[in-house]
């Protein structure tokens, strides 16, 4: 057996070079993953910078906080402050009191030591007002002032000059203002209000300094003149702060601030100033006696002093409520830029972000759709395919394609309008190509019809002239016409077969499987080739004698059409665990493993007639019968030369199935055609 080989078209290999680098790696990325990096990429920086302005707005909305709490606490500074200062004049009172009192006579503590018990008690409300808060050079001012014990002791116990105790108190009160840093912290800075709250404490411990200076300089001691330069002093100080204080404040804050030296007890202690500025000096007593003369009256006017003290630590806490409220407001509004900021950047990107989505998914939604729909004519082609190369399928109806929706004017909306002109370009050529077959098929059935018929009306002829006739001569030449006829009839069949028509023999009746292939072999030339040796008896059910005969006849057709003149064909017939099986062997070229297997897969899938090759017709025969009836057919080669078929009946199929007798002998199946028989064996 050999079949004709058909070669075809060799498709061009696609280029196997790859794009390096960058774009390489993006060109290997889905399209997908190519618009969410363009879109996720803007936004994560986007939300980046977002990130970063919006922790930059709340650490000043956290530092303008800490700036008011600072502002706020600065009170306790205040207070702590003319505590000092008022430690201060007591400890130049007590020294004067040592100066003047009489020899033996110890003057009274309580006064100094009840300042000095109200200043660490000042200074532990401050460490708890600040708490981790506490600046590090307040907390180091805060040191110094429990350092004082070595001179407090020394005023304890004797008499000190003023000159001593003044520097010490002053520096104290510049430590505790330096320490809290208010013109140098940013937080402040920016909205002036250090430098605010600054002026003013630097304004009130002067004053302070002014009214002890002032008491000082009236008790006759022999620092009494020092004392007035230092009022001097402490006079232009305050002059300075307050108008520094003028240039941050308002008008109604300068003007509270001036109602320091607006009051009665100013009015009194500055009468007092402009009297020791008319000789001063004159302000140093020349005797104990005019010491202590000078004290009484000094001492008496203490009291002005204290008012003084309350009505100007009054006017600085309101002054200090005022910018901490200030200060207050600067955080409160920080605080709500911040908020505003972020609601308004989250609003913002999350506008983005949906419109990024909706970008993202008027680009996918196309695409997707594009992708269903050429999948689906894909789907639907190679469905199409599948019934192009089986001949078996049935026709389910016409073709429709679902169009792909136009839901955007851009450049996919004319993608997915061309596409679906190309579907249903598509879907045309394929109902063409069904139509085409369907047109085929009725052409091979009627032609098919029409052989048949006329086969039989000239078989029905040659049988009555045989039937009359007695020259042998004749008679032969009318076998030989009768042989042909029947060839012409199974050709016909054969094309009634292709044309998906199936004609049952009515008249048909179970028929042993050796009689089957008796008459496949009255169907093809070269009979007395063929030797049949049957080692089984097997009963063919009636519905398949008329297609198993095709079969044999094709698969014996091909074996003498393609081996020598000379060679035999052997066919066997023998029992198998799964039914009956045929062997066909001839002797011929035989074909190659890999035309074998190429054959063998024609024999197993459905193919149509027009994509298989014409030389093959009996194969395309036998396959579409094989798989019609479950039956298994096999081509190998046959050893010395050939190809073997083996064709394998399910028992399914078989109404009977029982050896052939012994006393047959071992050819007693054997039926053998001779040269010398012209007639068929049928």
């Amino acid at each position: 057996m050999s079949v004709d080989e058909v070669v075809a078209a060799v498709r061009p290999a696609p280029d196997a070079r790859t794009r390096g680098g960058v774009r390489g790696f993006a060109d290997r990325w889905p399209f997908r993953r190519k618009l969410n990096v363009l879109v996720g990429v803007p936004l994560v920086v986007v939300l980046l910078l977002l990130a970063y302005v919006i922790t930059g707005l709340t650490g000043q909305a956290r530092d303008a906080a800490s700036a008011a709490m600072l502002v706020r606490n600065s009170r306790q500074i205040a207070e702590l402050i003319d505590r000092v200062e008022t430690e201060h004049q007591q400890a130049v009172l007590l020294s004067v009191r040592y100066e003047s009192a009489a020899t033996g006579r110890r003057p009274s503590l309580a006064a100094y030591l009840g300042a000095r018990t109200a200043v660490d008690s000042q200074v532990e409300k401050v460490r708890s007002t600040f708490g981790s808060a506490l600046p590090s050079a307040e907390a180091q001012a805060l040191k110094e002032i429990n350092g004082l014990g070595s001179l407090r002791s020394t005023i304890e116990q004797s008499y000190l000059p003023a000159d001593n105790i003044d520097p010490a108190y002053t520096a104290i009160v510049d430590e505790l203002i330096d320490g809290l840093g208010l013109d140098q912290r940013s937080n402040l800075a920016a909205t002036v209000t250090g430098s605010l709250l600054d002026s003013l404490l630097r304004a009130e411990a002067a004053h302070s300094a002014l009214e002890t200076s002032v008491f000082s300089a009236q008790t006759g001691d022999t620092n009494a003149l020092i004392e007035f330069v230092g009022a001097v002093g402490y006079a232009q100080q305050y002059t300075y702060q307050a108008g520094r204080f003028g240039r941050f404040a308002s008008q109604a804050q300068l003007t509270q601030l001036s109602a320091i030296e607006q009051n009665p007890s100013w009015n009194a202690i500055s009468l007092q100033y402009a009297g020791l500025q008319i000789d001063p000096s004159a302000l140093v007593a020349k005797s104990p006696a005019q010491v202590r003369s000078a004290f009484s009256a000094a001492l008496k006017e203490y009291p002005t002093y204290q008012r003084q003290a309350q009505a100007r630590l009054r006017i600085t806490a309101g002054l200090i409520d005022q910018i901490a409220s200030r200060a207050d407001r600067a955080s409160n509004a920080a605080w709500w830029r911040a908020a505003w900021l972020l609601g308004g950047a989250l609003l913002g990107f999350a506008l983005w972000l949906a419109f990024s989505v909706a970008i993202r998914r008027s680009v996918v939604r196309p695409v997707r759709a594009l992708t269903g729909a050429a999948t689906q004519v894909a789907e639907v082609a190679e469905e199409e395919l599948a019934r192009v190369a089986d001949d078996d399928a049935a026709y389910s109806g016409p073709l429709r394609l679902s169009e792909v929706p136009v839901t955007v004017r851009d450049e996919l909306g004319d993608l997915a309008e061309a596409f679906n002109r190309v579907q249903g370009t598509a879907a045309a050529l394929l109902e063409r190509q069904v139509l085409s077959r369907r047109n085929v098929a009725e052409m091979f059935g009627n032609v098919g019809r029409r052989i048949s018929n006329l086969t039989a009306r000239q078989l029905t002829l040659i049988d009555a002239l045989e039937r009359g006739e007695t020259d042998a001569e004749l008679l032969d030449r009318l076998y030989r016409i009768d042989h042909l006829a029947v060839r012409l009839q199974r050709n016909a069949d054969s094309l009634m077969l292709l044309a998906g028509i199936r004609e049952a023999g009515l008249d048909a009746s179970p028929t042993a499987l050796t009689n089957v292939v008796r008459a496949a072999l009255g169907q093809i030339e070269g009979y007395q080739r063929v030797s049949l040796v049957a080692e089984t008896n097997v009963t063919v059910a009636p519905d398949i004698i008329a297609d198993l005969t095709l079969m044999f006849a094709e698969l014996l057709e091909n074996a003498v059409a393609f081996s020598p003149v000379h060679s035999p064909v052997e066919v066997t017939v023998r029992n198998g665990s799964d039914g009956a099986r045929i062997e066909i062997s001839d002797h011929g070229l035989g074909l190659s493993a890999e035309r074998l297997a190429e054959e063998n897969a024609r024999l197993i899938r459905r193919e149509r007639l027009d994509l298989a090759p014409t030389r093959v017709l009996g194969l395309f025969v036998v396959g579409s019968l094989a798989r019609r009836w479950g039956i298994g057919v096999t081509l190998t080669r046959t050893p010395g030369g050939g190809v073997t078929s083996r064709v394998t009946i399910p028992a399914t199929l078989m109404l009977l199935m029982s050896p052939f007798a012994s006393s047959d002998g071992p050819d007693g199946g054997r039926w053998d055609h001779g040269p010398g028989e012209d007639r068929g064996p049928g």
